[in-house]
């Protein structure tokens, strides 16, 4: 059997392209105010590096797909990658939601809008990062589901330090900006998992 029509390979391709699609209009949209309607955008490299490793992620992924980088898949594996793939199709969506669910105040940057607003509402009532656990847990489940070997340490020593300290500037500034609200909403919320931090 050609591997390359692995029924797992292509529904985790199918899921990526759709998660892509969909992520590209906040994406766009957080690109574009990001230049024109800024307030405060510190320099430091957690502005670019996450991403870029995302982007790496994201290529060695379309590799997986075609079995490179990857180990032989056996039977013995297939309810690691089925698991891997229930885990990247949940937190893909949930990833799509809560860019979604912060409308204007979304940007690719770690910055604040003009009249940035403080959203507390739909996921972000329970975690105040939830795009980054998303991110990093449907990274590791297509990582898991492709059995990328290259995928999975890149995910877990790589990306999520540097989303964790990506998050941390965002809840300093959000702090800095909005004060006593921000404050208040840290000791309701969750910082990456609800109910912790």
């Amino acid at each position: 059997m050609n591997r390359l029509m692995d029924s797992i390979n292509i529904i985790s391709f199918i899921v990526l392209i759709v998660s892509i699609a969909a992520n590209s209009t906040a994406t766009k949209g957080g690109l574009k105010k990001t230049v024109t309607k800024s307030e405060r955008c510190p320099i430091t490299y957690l502005q670019k590096t996450p991403l870029n490793i995302s982007a790496l992620i994201l290529i060695l992924q379309i590799l997986g797909v075609f079995q490179i980088g990857t180990i032989n898949y056996n039977n013995e594996l297939q309810y690691i990658r089925i698991t891997g793939l229930i885990i990247f199709i949940i937190f893909a969506w949930l990833q799509v939601y809560s860019f979604k669910n912060l409308k204007s105040n979304y940007s690719q940057d770690i910055s604040i809008l003009k009249n940035h607003q403080l959203i507390t509402t739909g996921i972000h009532r329970k975690i105040r990062h939830p795009q980054y656990i998303s991110q990093v847990l449907s990274d590791l489940g297509m990582g898991f589901a492709l059995l990328g070997y290259l995928i999975i340490p890149l995910v877990i020593f790589i990306e999520l330090p540097l989303f964790i300290l990506r998050a941390k500037k965002e809840d300093e500034m959000m702090n800095e900006y909005f004060g006593s609200k921000f404050e208040e909403y840290k000791k309701k919320s969750g910082f990456i998992i609800p109910f912790i931090g």
